[in-house]
C-alpha cells in the first residue's frame, strides 16, 4: 500500500507496522515490508505489547518514526501509537 493510499499522517519517511491476529488464534503477527522474512509472531498475554515495542525500538534505531496499527479480527484499528 502506498503511503498516500493510507490517509493522512502516513508519510514514506516513517516506519510502518500493523499487528494483527493470526488466523490460527494463536497469538498476533507484527507485519512490515521492512521484515525480509515474514511477519514476527508473538504469543501470551504481553504478545501486542510485545510487538509494539519491538517496532518502536527498531524504528528508533533506524531513526524513523513509526507508525504502528492494532488491528482486531475484522481487520478494523483498534489502536494507533506514533
Amino acid at each position: 500500500m502506498c503511503p498516500e493510499q493510507r490517509g493522512p499522517g502516513f508519510k514514506a519517511e516513517h516506519d510502518h507496522y500493523e499487528v494483527r491476529p493470526r488466523k490460527e488464534r494463536d497469538g498476533f503477527e507484527l507485519i512490515s515490508k521492512l521484515f525480509r522474512y515474514g511477519p514476527i509472531w508473538y504469543a501470551g498475554p504481553d504478545a501486542v505489547r510485545n510487538a509494539i515495542a519491538y517496532a518502536k525500538y527498531r524504528s528508533h534505531s533506524r531513526s524513523q518514526r513509526a507508525i504502528i496499527r492494532v488491528l482486531d479480527d475484522s481487520g478494523t484499528v483498534v489502536q494507533m501509537h506514533e
